[in-house]
């Protein structure tokens, strides 16, 4: 789409002269205002990409513009044209909102460069609002489920980095998403149509994972008996996803950062290199700062592979999406192994929101699956979960909680007397929340938070009453 820039200035000569210039040089539209009262008649939220803007003026200046520009539109681009010599009046104008500002008389190069970046900078701004819109309007993205703040961060991340070709290191405990995550980052970049190659590094011995990666030419060793490509190399005009990076030996995290400063290596038993074009993805669980202190892993490959860090949240940090993973599993398993659509008993999501799911995820959509193949009936039980029934979610008795540490039977009872007084309101009110609500003496907002807490819905307990 082509941009449009508003340029604003009382001289006509200077009009005429940057309307031909800045049309030209950066292949856009140009409207012209020769007052500030002018500019303000054309200006409308959507209407310019960009505002060049005098702010010597008679009548209202530039500074009482760009002032309505902002309360307008926040954060709207405008670069402020000033004599030379008047750099206090600019600084004040950039502290009021402006993004930019060049002196007069300028140079034109040096005018273009300064529209050229504030139009970039716009641009993506506005391609980030757009994602920010689309991830906030889904519970998914990318294979990823969750609706939390913390995931609509990671959903951002992602959108954002997934547009560059930055190494970017993975980090997070086991089970929180960091293979789907890099599975994302390599979908959403211009690599997309590249291959996409990932490499479990802990799964491969160490004395087979160099000429894994690397390749070998024949005779460069034993059973060596053809030339053989090494994983790098089918990655060229993709993405090479190097998973559990903390696990690999000291010789080869030297080969490794070769690669990273020059792309480019020798398989085993070549004299020349190998260059390749690839992207370089990272992930980990393991504490690589501490390994570095300890001499365990290289602390210049470490800031190679950590260009930027992508933290994935643990499933105890994003705890209110546990009800939306539960169904997204449901379906999934459910769709898999040809069963009917099941739902949770009642007293089952309370203990999975209180359980304390150490391998994150992947722990609770194997809970899922295999209560998914287990029941047998329209209704997910505790002992399908493979739980007893009216124990806490540790296994242990919860009429005897001094057998167990004081937090965890603060959580326990906390969690019991929620579930089951809201229970009760929501059964008493047909499932009206309004009429629960308020009947607890709580807001409804109030009310629906700690429903969601819980992973309580309204639906389990209606009885035709309306919301």
């Amino acid at each position: 789409m082509t941009s449009r820039i508003l340029i604003v200035d009382d001289e006509a000569d200077m009009l005429r002269l940057l309307r031909r210039s800045v049309s030209k040089a950066l292949d856009c539209e140009v409207e012209t205002a020769d007052s500030g009262e002018a500019a303000l008649r054309l200006f409308a939220p959507g209407a310019f990409d960009l505002v060049l803007l005098d702010i010597r003026m008679p009548g209202m200046d530039g500074m009482a513009v760009l002032e309505e520009i902002q309360a307008r539109a926040p954060g709207f681009a405008v670069i402020m044209m000033t004599a030379y010599g008047a750099i206090e009046v600019a600084v004040e104008a950039l502290r009021k909102g402006a993004y930019d500002f060049i002196t007069k008389p300028f140079d034109h190069e040096d005018l273009i460069h300064h529209l050229r970046n504030a139009l970039e900078r716009g641009r993506l701004l506005q391609e980030n609002i757009v994602l920010k819109k689309q991830v906030s309007a889904t519970e998914t993205f990318q294979g990823l489920v969750g609706a939390s703040p913390v995931m609509q961060g990671v959903y951002d991340t992602i959108g954002m980095l997934g547009k560059s070709d930055l190494t970017v290191l993975i980090t997070g405990a086991s089970g929180t998403g960091k293979n789907l995550a890099a599975q994302a980052l390599h979908d959403l970049s211009a690599r997309r149509k590249g291959p996409f190659v990932r490499v479990s590094c802990p799964t491969v011995p160490e004395n087979i994972l160099e000429s894994e990666l690397f390749g070998y030419a024949k005779g460069a060793f034993t059973h060596a008996s053809s030339d053989h490509k090494g994983l790098f190399e089918a990655a060229h005009g993709g993405t090479i996803f190097l998973d559990e990076i903390g696990d690999i030996a000291p010789s080869i995290q030297t080969k490794l950062l070769q690669v990273l400063e020059n792309n480019e290596f020798k398989p085993l038993g070549r004299n020349r290199t190998v260059k390749v074009d690839v992207r370089v993805l990272a992930a980990t669980n393991r504490d690589l700062k501490a390994k570095m202190a300890t001499g365990e892993f290289r602390e210049d490959l470490y800031y190679r592979l950590c260009v930027v860090e992508l933290p994935m949240p643990a499933l105890a940090e994003r705890q209110e999406d546990l009800p939306l993973l539960v169904d997204y599993f449901l379906d999934r398993y459910c769709g898999k192994y040809g069963r009917e659509k099941k739902r949770l008993a009642p007293d089952v999501m309370p203990q999975l929101m209180a359980h304390e799911w150490k391998g994150n995820v992947r722990e609770l959509e194997n809970v899922v699956k295999r209560a998914v193949v287990m029941s047998t009936g329209a209704a997910i039980t505790m002992n399908d979960l493979g739980w007893k029934e009216g124990t806490c979610v540790a296994g242990l008795e919860t009429d005897d909680l001094t057998t167990i540490p004081y937090r965890d039977a603060k959580a326990s009872v906390l969690t019991q007397f929620n579930t089951r007084y809201l229970e009760k309101a929501l059964e008493k009110s047909g499932g009206n929340v309004t009429q629960a609500a308020r009947a607890s003496g709580l807001e409804r907002q109030s009310f629906q938070q700690i429903m969601r807490k819980y992973g309580l819905r309204s639906d389990t307990f209606r009885k035709g009453a309306i919301d």
